[in-house]
């Protein structure tokens, strides 16, 4: 990429404005989804300030195909909403605009001041710990980049003249391949704890560095996750270990000191097991090879993996106690669950097929059963043996069960698994559609 040296000089130093001219940086309308130019066409049709911000400038950047396309304007949320029939106002701690293309959601968010402004009235609600609890203070660009967390996110490309802003040195960091936080880190850390996860998973995503006085106060501050709602911490984990990086992420994780807090189990039994060393990291190297091989990964089984030695541990526990295994292992997931839940929510749809192939890693083993064969119609047996095979290949002795489950699908006909490990909850029976007409 070329750098341009243009500099906006009525900008404030601290802002370190860049304008990157249309000829001097990579970025064409043609990387860009039609439904995101449509709402950057409208917004400044309409007089409104409209350029693409963050992630979706960031990545194309690098060359990268964005997941998504954000749009940055000084449209308020409410003018925002008028000007597209087809958008709707959420959020409570940062109110936005989604507008709705079929599949595909643009969202839209008003250029917002710093949280706290000594200057004006432009304060935000902060909790005791300095964490933000509700911030609609809208600002201006030059504001809104400011309180951006990466410096490498305080990109814009301006539809207007094509031109991409870099603010605060982000255009340095990008050709350095280095991410650093805008401010003071510690500050920006206790703004959102959240944003240590963010900084694992750049790192993991892009391969960047981390800038050292972004990187050091992490360890420390590590245990404000504990106070981030378990709902969006779930949410932050799937962006953790969904983006096809999943073993270095967790690396990462662990290097950082974070991972304790987000599945403190978990955490305990990597620093004691082996074995739960090797089931996490093939976890991880497996899953990475799916997405990046094009294949569907459901969260539910790397969930179970990451707690099964934990749940072996605590399963163990009971049986001590005089617990038979089932009952023991049943137990041992109530508690297991109940335990993580505080930390990372866990939704129905994936801890019931969890415990399903825990439960059916008691079962598989009885290979003498005259009613073995009946597991194949099982509908999570595919997961429960892919699980078996995991636990197999990070170093457990089953004495050759895999083996036997692999040997009687090619005697029964059933299609070669490995085509579907990690595959999604099974194929829900569709509806018959109806030829009535429907209601009005």
């Amino acid at each position: 990429m070329l750098q341009s040296d243009d500099v906006v000089a009525n900008a404030a130093p601290s802002a370190n404005l860049r304008i990157i001219s249309r000829d001097d940086h990579s970025i064409s309308r043609s990387q860009i989804s039609d439904a995101a130019l449509k709402v950057l066409y409208r917004l400044h049709n309409a007089g409104h300030e409209a350029l693409l911000v963050g992630g979706g400038v960031r990545d194309t950047l690098l060359g990268l195909s964005p997941k998504d396309f954000d749009v940055a304007t000084d449209a308020t949320p409410e003018q925002v909403n008028q000007l597209f029939r087809n958008s709707r106002l959420i959020g409570r701690r940062f109110k936005l605009v989604h507008v709705v293309f079929g599949r595909e959601v643009i969202e839209v968010a008003t250029f917002r001041a710093p949280p706290t402004d000594e200057h004006s009235s432009k304060v935000a609600s902060t909790g005791d710990q300095g964490m933000i609890l509700r911030d609609n203070v809208f600002g201006n660009r030059e504001e809104d980049a400011l309180r951006r967390d990466f410096t490498v996110n305080a990109l814009y490309y301006n539809i207007a003249d094509f031109s991409v802003y870099s603010y605060a040195g982000g255009w340095d960091d990008l050709q350095h391949r280095q991410l650093r936080l805008i401010g003071d880190p510690e500050t920006r850390y206790r703004e959102d704890p959240v944003r240590m996860l963010r900084a694992i998973r750049f790192m993991g995503k892009l391969d960047f560095s981390l800038e050292p006085a972004t990187a050091a106060p992490i360890p420390m501050l590590a245990p404000l996750l504990e106070q981030i709602p378990a709902a969006r911490l779930f949410d932050e984990l799937l962006k953790l270990f969904l983006a096809g990086k999943a073993l270095v992420t967790l690396q990462l994780l662990r290097e950082y000191g974070l991972l304790g807090h987000i599945f403190p189990a978990t955490e305990q039994c990597l620093q004691a097991e082996e074995l739960a060393r090797n089931i996490a990291e093939n976890t991880m190297r497996n899953t990475d090879l799916r997405i990046q091989a094009g294949k569907s990964v459901t969260p539910y089984f790397f969930l179970a993996a990451l707690l099964w030695p934990a749940l072996v541990r605590m399963q163990k526990e009971f049986e001590d106690s005089g617990l038979a295994p089932h009952p023991a292992l049943q137990k041992a997931a109530d508690r297991i669950l109940s335990q993580q839940i505080r930390h990372t929510a866990i939704p129905k749809r994936f801890s019931i097929p969890m415990r399903e192939i825990w439960e059916l890693q008691l079962r598989l083993p009885k290979i003498q059963s005259r009613k073995a064969k009946e597991l194949l119609e099982h509908p999570r047996f595919r997961a429960a043996y892919d699980f078996l095979l995991l636990r197999e290949q990070s170093g457990e002795d089953l004495q050759g069960v895999g083996d036997w489950w692999t040997d009687l699908q090619k005697r029964e006909g059933v299609p070669d698994s490995s085509r579907q490990a990690y595959r999604d909850d099974p194929p829900r029976k569709r509806r018959r559609r109806s030829n009535a007409p429907r209601r009005p």
